[in-house]
């Protein structure tokens, strides 16, 4: 096997980052990554990872980490759908800005792997939208604003600075490890309180995190990736009903089948976020309108230009991984963790 350089990932021990890790490691990397103090490591192979200990957001951890590095994967950020705008800037702006700065200054960096999402499209329906319409500033929530904002400072130091970086917008993420979304969506089934937001046929923009993965390899072995934007889903994705549908029938729930209308979800989600505001809670609310931008929006994006210049082709069919993803909660059930 072809002997590779240092490959850098950021936010090793989630969900895109631990399989990110696994599959550089079956395709010859060494590996680094920059953990928090504290950090649940139980799916990095033991004594197979280099870890440098120490925050994103500090600049003195940030090149430690990468120096003499030839890729960087940079799989962290603040996520969530609720939250001071300040507090999600400051890790997936700001922090970013940090490490394009250090990698700058690597003679020996090759590619740039950025993984930011389809939330920073505008919040409407999509049917096919490709990478030529741009991101929209003004995002429904802050998780998927600096996401854009981020994507802005890329594009910078690639203009500027000519810097090796690729762009990946993702979809939904979902599969094996997934500490948030899949295990709330599970606690909501088993209450039996999951309400579609109008018909529930609309698209979901889904990815399953080994497609995804296989995407991220494909953008770093193309030199003609870089200074490009790609989105990347499943092939085909599957409507709102029917991957809540898959998911309560593999996991023994009840399948729901209650709904409200659009407009009253979305009327719901702005008087909830203005009394959750006033009364300064933490907790995002039960309906908010981020919310009803994934439950009732049609999100269909095309990913012509990632199977046409990568040559991505989803090897992993929706069905195929939501059952990966179900056997693994089964065997490893976890209390998902608290929402942003």
């Amino acid at each position: 096997m072809k002997s590779q350089g240092t490959l850098l990932v950021t936010g090793a021990t989630g969900l895109v980052g631990s399989h990110v890790v696994d599959s550089a490691l079956q395709r010859g990397y060494p590996v680094r990554a920059l953990l928090r103090p504290g950090s649940d490591t139980r799916w990095l192979p033991h004594g197979k990872v280099h870890v440098v200990t120490g925050d994103l957001t500090e600049a003195a951890a940030v090149y430690r980490a990468i120096e003499g590095v030839e890729t960087v994967v940079h799989c962290a950020a603040k996520v969530g759908d609720w939250g001071p705008l300040a507090e999600y800037r400051r890790v997936n702006v700001e922090a970013l800005d940090t490490l394009l700065r250090a990698a700058d200054q690597q003679d020996s960096l090759r590619r740039f792997v950025f993984l930011s999402s389809l939330g920073v499209y505008r919040a409407r329906h999509h049917y096919g939208t490709d990478e030529t319409e741009p991101p929209c500033p003004a995002s429904l929530d802050a998780y998927t604003r600096t996401k854009a904002e981020g994507e802005l400072v890329i594009q910078r130091y690639v203009r500027e600075q000519g810097f090796p970086a690729i762009i990946l917008r993702p979809g939904f993420i979902y599969g094996p490890r997934d500490r948030t979304v899949l295990p709330r969506l599970l606690d909501r089934l088993r209450a039996g309180q999951v309400v579609y937001f109008g018909s529930g046929e609309q698209r979901l923009n889904n990815t399953y995190v080994k497609n995804l993965v296989d995407a991220i390899f494909l953008a770093i072995d193309h030199s003609t990736a870089i200074g490009q934007v790609y989105n990347v889903t499943d092939d085909p994705t599957v409507s709102k009903r029917r991957f809540i549908a898959t998911l309560a029938e593999l996991c023994g729930c009840e399948v729901p089948t209650k709904k409200i209308p659009l407009w009253l979800a979305r009327t719901l989600a702005g008087c909830m976020e203005t009394s959750y505001r006033l009364l300064r809670k933490q907790e995002a609310p039960l309906v908010s309108k981020a919310k009803v931008k994934f439950l009732g929006l049609n999100l269909d994006f095309s990913i012509e230009k990632a199977r046409r210049e990568l040559g991505y082709k989803p090897r992993w069919n929706f069905l195929a991984g939501m059952q990966e993803s179900a056997e693994w909660f089964r065997r490893e059930p976890i209390r998902p963790a608290a929402a942003a």
